[in-house]
C-alpha cells in the first residue's frame, strides 16, 4: 500500500490546479475603423450554404481512425497478451482480434444507429439508420459539418470495438469464447450503445445535462471498469489464485503493447475535434503531456512504496495518464494535463494495490487503471475545464463554475450503475446459456489449446 507521502501528493497536486492553471481568456471586441459611420447600415447576411467537405479535416478524421483501430489490434491486444501466462497469449490476442470484427459489424448493422440517430427520451436511438440507412457520404452537421457523414461513423465504430475488449482483461484465461462472443454483443448492444447516446448523441441526457466528455471518459472507461469489476466477481478467480504466482510471460510484448497503445491515442483524443483545428492540436499536446506525467508519478510511487521501479510500472502508468486526460483532453491546458496525468499515476497504482487486499481477481487491473483512472479524469474535466480552451466547454471548479463538478459526479455515477449493475445481468443470461467458464482441465493446459488448438511459441 503506498505511504502518506504518495496520497498527500496527489492531494496537493488537485489543489495547485487552481495556481497552475492560466487564466482563461478574455475576447476583445473589435472596434469600427476610423471614420466610419455608425449611421451605415451593414449589409444583408449571405444565405446559409450547404455543407462542404473539408479534405484536410477529412484526412484527420480517417487517419485518427486507423490509429484507434491500432489500438485495439495490435495495441491492446499485445499489451494484455503479454501480461498473461503464456498458454494464454494467443487467446487473449483473439478476443482483442475478434471484438475488432465482431463490433464492427454490430456498429453497421444498428449500434450506430442506436448510439447516434434520432433520439427516444434521452436515453437511446432510434432504427432509423439501421443497415447505414441515410447514413451517406454527405456532411451531418450534428456530427462533423466538414467531413463525411460515414466518416464519423467509421471513427466512432473504433471506439465501440476497443471499450468491450477492454473487459477483457478482468476474466483474462478462463473463459469460453464462445460465450465471450455472445456476452461482448450482447454489452455493445445494451450497455455501450446507450452509454454513447447519452453522452455524445444529440438528445442524449448526460449531453443535454452539460456532462463534458471529450474522447471517453465515462462511454469507453468508465463503463468498461465498471463491467469489469462486475465480471471479476461474477467469473470467479482464476484456477490457483491468489496462493500460486501468474507472472506476465513477456513483458516486452506488454510494454511494446503500451507503446501502441500511446502512439495510438493521439488519434483517440485528438480526432475528437473532429476537424484538423486549433483544439485537434491542443487535445494532442495534453494528452502526451499527461501519459508522461502518469508514467513518472507511478515509477515515483512504486519505487518509494517497494523499493524499486519496474518497467510493467512505467508502461501502466503511461496509460493510466492517457486514461484520465481522455474526458478532459478537449477542455484542459498542458499544465493541468501534468496534474491529470500525475494523479492518476498516483491513484491507479494505489488502487491497483488495493486490489489484493479486496480479494477479487481483476487479472490485468482494468479496474484500477480504466475504472479509477477514468473516474479521476472525468470529475478532473470538471475541476480544471476552462472555455478559454474550448469556447463550446464550460468552465470547470477553478475556473469559477464549481456546478460543473456536480454534472460529472452526476454523469460518472450514472455511467457506472449502468455499467455494473447492466454486466451482472448479462453474465448471468450468458452463463444460464452456455455457462462462463472453461472447465478446470480446460483452464490447467490454457485457452490456447483448450479453445483455438494452437500454442503461440514452439520451443
Amino acid at each position: 500500500m503506498p505511504n502518506r507521502l504518495s496520497m498527500n501528493i496527489a492531494i496537493l497536486l488537485v489543489l495547485g490546479g487552481a495556481l497552475l492553471q492560466a487564466p482563461a481568456m478574455v475576447l476583445a471586441q473589435q472596434a469600427p475603423p476610423p471614420g466610419a459611420s455608425s449611421s451605415v447600415q451593414a449589409p444583408e447576411s449571405p444565405p446559409p450554404s450547404a455543407p462542404k467537405i473539408d479534405s484536410g479535416d477529412t484526412a484527420w478524421m480517417l487517419t485518427s481512425s486507423a490509429l484507434v483501430l491500432l489500438m485495439t489490434a495490435p495495441g491492446l491486444a499485445l499489451f494484455y497478451a503479454g501480461l498473461v501466462r503464456r498458454k494464454n497469449a494467443l487467446g487473449t490476442i483473439m478476443q482483442s482480434f475478434i471484438a475488432l470484427a465482431l463490433i464492427s459489424i454490430q456498429w453497421i448493422l444498428f449500434g450506430y444507429s442506436l448510439a447516434f440517430s434520432s433520439d427516444i427520451g434521452g436515453v437511446i436511438g432510434n432504427l432509423a439508420w439501421v443497415g447505414l440507412r441515410g447514413v451517406g457520404l454527405d456532411p451531418n452537421p450534428d456530427y462533423g459539418a466538414t467531413v463525411p457523414h460515414q466518416a464519423f461513423m467509421a471513427y466512432q465504430m473504433m471506439f465501440a470495438a476497443i471499450t468491450p475488449a477492454l473487459i477483457t482483461g478482468a476474466f483474462a484465461e478462463r473463459m469460453k469464447f464462445s460465450s465471450f462472443l455472445l456476452f461482448i454483443l450482447l454489452w455493445s448492444t445494451f450497455i455501450y450503445d446507450p452509454l454513447a447516446h447519452w453522452v455524445w448523441g444529440v438528445g442524449g441526457w448526460l449531453r443535454k445535462m452539460g456532462a463534458l466528455d471529450f474522447a471517453g471518459g465515462t462511454a469507453v472507461h468508465i463503463s468498461s471498469g465498471a463491467s469489469a469489476l462486475a465480471a471479476a466477481l461474477v467469473v470467479g478467480r482464476r484456477r490457483g489464485h491468489p496462493t500460486h504466482p501468474m507472472p506476465p510471460h513477456n513483458l516486452t510484448m506488454a510494454v511494446t503493447g503500451a507503446a501502441l497503445l500511446w502512439f495510438g491515442w493521439f488519434g483517440f483524443n485528438a480526432g475528437s475535434a473532429i476537424a484538423a483545428n486549433k483544439l485537434a492540436v491542443s487535445a494532442f499536446v495534453v494528452t502526451h503531456v499527461a501519459a508522461a506525467a502518469g508514467t513518472l508519478a507511478w515509477m515515483f510511487t512504486e519505487w518509494s512504496s517497494r523499493g524499486k521501479p519496474t518497467v510493467l510500472g512505467a508502461a501502466s502508468g503511461a496509460v493510466a495518464g492517457l486514461v484520465a486526460i481522455t474526458p478532459a483532453s478537449g477542455f484542459v491546458g498542458p499544465l493541468s494535463a501534468i496534474i491529470i496525468g500525475a494523479g492518476a499515476g498516483v491513484l491507479c497504482y494505489s488502487a491497483c494495490i488495493l486490489k489484493a487486499r479486496l480479494g477479487y481477481d481483476d487479472s490485468l487491473d482494468v479496474v484500477g487503471v480504466h475504472g479509477v483512472g477514468g473516474t479521476w479524469g472525468a470529475l478532473a474535466t470538471g475541476l480544471f475545464a476552462s472555455k478559454a480552451i474550448n469556447p463550446d466547454g464550460a468552465n470547470g471548479l477553478f475556473f469559477g463554475n464549481p456546478s460543473q463538478l456536480g454534472v460529472q459526479a452526476i454523469a460518472v455515477l450514472a455511467s457506472m450503475a449502468l455499467a455494473f449493475v447492466g454486466t451482472i445481468i448479462l453474465l448471468k443470461i450468458v452463463d444460464a446459456l452456455m455457462g462462463l467458464r472453461v472447465s478446470d482441465e480446460e483452464e490447467g493446459i490454457g485457452l490456447d489449446l483448450s479453445q483455438h488448438d494452437e500454442t503461440a511459441y514452439i520451443l
